[in-house]
């Protein structure tokens, strides 16, 4: 017996409603037309990944830094314009921000 069965059984009056659109969990950042810097960098001997250059809101940079953190279960925080994630995920975060519709530039490494 599965959840929908089971469902069922406890409110047998109630008839589910079918979701014909599938909402889109992209959420809205102000697109630029300059690239987002994504760079590598140690500091005290640990790897960080810093993304700069983002001149849209600060609310909507705070957002998508919470976004990436959430995205790759990793710590980090949003400092001076500048968004630190703990590691070096520059790939998992430039394909994020690809598929979000920023234009992102590798520097370094």
């Amino acid at each position: 017996m599965d959840l929908k069965d089971q469902l069922k059984n406890l409110f047998p009056d109630h008839v589910p409603e079918e979701n014909t659109e599938k909402e889109s969990k992209k959420p809205d950042y102000w697109l630029q037309d300059d690239p987002i810097i994504c760079k590598y960098e140690k500091r005290k001997g640990k790897p960080i990944t810093i993304l700069e250059g983002y001149n849209g809101a600060d609310s909507d940079f705070k957002k998508l830094a919470k976004d990436l953190k959430t995205f790759l279960g990793v710590g980090g925080s949003f400092k001076n314009e500048s968004i630190i994630i703990q590691g070096d995920y520059r790939d998992k975060i430039m394909e994020f921000l690809k598929d979000h519709g920023f234009s992102v530039k590798r520097v370094g490494g």
